[in-house]
Formats: C-alpha cells, sequence, structure tokens
C-alpha cells in the first residue's frame, strides 16, 4: 500500500510517461496531409499530361491551317510590293491595331507578349483606336487602355479560325464610322514549337492602295477598290488568326509538359518526405514498444 505521500508521485510519473503520445499524434497528422497534398498533386498530373496529349494532337492540324493562311496572307503583300504601296502619312487621321489574341489560356505568356507591344505603340502614339479580337488582351488591355479599345470580339480560338471568320471580322472592321490612315494587325507570328514573336502586319487603307505609285499597273476599276481593301484586309485577318492560333496551341503543350514535369519533380520530394516521416513514426512506436517491454520485466 502506498502512502499518501507518493501517490502525487506517481499521478506525476503516469503524466510524463503520456506525453509522447503528444507528438505521434501530430506526426500522424503530418502524414495524412502528405498524402492529401500528394494524392492532389497527382491528380493535377494526370490534367496537364491530357491537356499537354490535346494540345499534341491539336498542333499539327493548326500548323496545317496555318501553312495555308501563309498562302492567302503572301498574294496579298505580292500585290501591294509590286503596287508600291505605302502607308499614309497623315496626322489628322488616326490609326487602327487590331490584336489577334484568343478567348483561352494556360498557354504562357503567348497574350501578354501581345498586350505589352501594344502598350509600348500607346506610349508613342497615345491617339490611337484598337480593336481586340479575343477576351484575354481584351482583359489585359481593359485596365490600362479602356478609352482606345472601340470594338472587340470573343469566341476566339475556340476552332482553328477559317477564312470565313476572318471575313466577317473584317466587315465590322470596315463599318467602323473611322476614317483610319493605317491598319496594323498585331499577332504572334510561328518561328518554331518552342518559340514566337509578335509580328505586325500593315493592313492598307482604300485611300493608301488607290494612291500606291504602280497601281495603275493592275488595271484595276475604282468601283472595285473598297472590295480590294476589305479582301486584302481578311487574307491578313486569317493570316494573323491561323498563326496566331498555332502558336497559342504550341504554347499550351509546352506550359502542361513543363507543369507535368514540375508536378513529377513534386511527387518524387513528398513521396521522399512521406516515406522518412512514416519511418520516423514507426522508430517511435519501435522504441516506446521496447521501452515498455524493458520496464514490465523491471
Amino acid at each position: 500500500m502506498l502512502s499518501r505521500a507518493a501517490r502525487p508521485a506517481l499521478r506525476a510519473g503516469a503524466a510524463a510517461s503520456a506525453r509522447p503520445a503528444v507528438p505521434n499524434a501530430a506526426t500522424f497528422a503530418t502524414l495524412r496531409e502528405i498524402e492529401d497534398r500528394l494524392k492532389s498533386i497527382r491528380n493535377i498530373e494526370k490534367i496537364t499530361k491530357t491537356m499537354k496529349i490535346v494540345a499534341s494532337t491539336k498542333l499539327t492540324r493548326a500548323q496545317r491551317a496555318m501553312t495555308s493562311s501563309r498562302e492567302y496572307g503572301k498574294t496579298s503583300n505580292t500585290v501591294f510590293e509590286n503596287a508600291e504601296t505605302k502607308p499614309l502619312e497623315n496626322d489628322d487621321k488616326k490609326t487602327l491595331i487590331v490584336v489577334a489574341s484568343s478567348d483561352k489560356g494556360l498557354c504562357g505568356g503567348i497574350h501578354s507578349g501581345l498586350s505589352k507591344y501594344v502598350r509600348r505603340l500607346l506610349l508613342e502614339k497615345p491617339n490611337v483606336d484598337i480593336v481586340v479580337l479575343g477576351e484575354k488582351c481584351k482583359a489585359q488591355l481593359s485596365r490600362s487602355n479602356s478609352k482606345n479599345i472601340v470594338l472587340s470580339f470573343s469566341g476566339i480560338g475556340k476552332a482553328i479560325p477559317t477564312f470565313a471568320d476572318a471575313q466577317a471580322i473584317a466587315d465590322q472592321v470596315s463599318r467602323l464610322p473611322t476614317d483610319y490612315a493605317s491598319v496594323q494587325i498585331i499577332y504572334n507570328k510561328f518561328v518554331n514549337a518552342t518559340s514566337y514573336e509578335v509580328t505586325p502586319i500593315e493592313a492598307y487603307s482604300q485611300e493608301a492602295i488607290a494612291n500606291s505609285p504602280n497601281f495603275s499597273a493592275f488595271e484595276i476599276d475604282d468601283s472595285v477598290l473598297s472590295n480590294l481593301q476589305e479582301y486584302s484586309l481578311s487574307n491578313s485577318l486569317y493570316w494573323a488568326l491561323a498563326e496566331g492560333h498555332a502558336c497559342e496551341i504550341s504554347a499550351r503543350r509546352n506550359a502542361m509538359d513543363n507543369a507535368s514535369k514540375n508536378a513529377g519533380d513534386m511527387i518524387t520530394k513528398y513521396q521522399i518526405l512521406f516515406n522518412r516521416t512514416r519511418q520516423a513514426v514507426i522508430t517511435g512506436e519501435l522504441v516506446e514498444i521496447i521501452t515498455g517491454a524493458a520496464a514490465s520485466e523491471e
């Protein structure tokens, strides 16, 4: 029978022996957190790998459409080069900038590069009107240059652009009330599968075409001059949209490839952390069992 003086010491010893269970509970919670994080990263890796496969499949068709659109654009450029057409230099008339973007993201800096290029142009010429094709660049430019945006289009980038799409956009652009001295189309030029660069295309106004030094050699009536101008604008828009679409698909494939690699690296690191933490838990439990067994033998 223990004396009353010894009972508090016994209770204190029992409390001291119960303390190691607290870190074990915390360790188990940490293991569950790591396991949940691993599960989440693995799910993200599956999504990014799937998106990479989809983008790789779409890229072949997008490049085929891009090659076709270049023929349209180069044909118009050849005519204007032979006619020696140049943009009008008129301080009284505005310049129109058409930004060929899209509605979709998850493709790196494909859209922000266009917005930065346009902002630099606006620093040089603030009195410029903007037509935005796609919601991404519209959202970016609206924060800084909303007053310059006169027209915008959505639904861009859901499918491979067609000449009919470019023609419909050109029709709306031609109906703008302002008579512009020049029209510049800003788009992403496809360099290779891993790089692209922001490039302008000059879409000449009707007056600029009529004032070309060698335009009379083509024997085009003045009555169809407006049709020629709108058709050349459609060609240039089709070129810009198709090539920009190919750049977007390529950039998305590269972005998803990088995301998949990063997810794989994170999975490896968290798996090592999980194994080390679990090993520490098992080691701690073994120490407690051995210590308890030794104490019971005594």
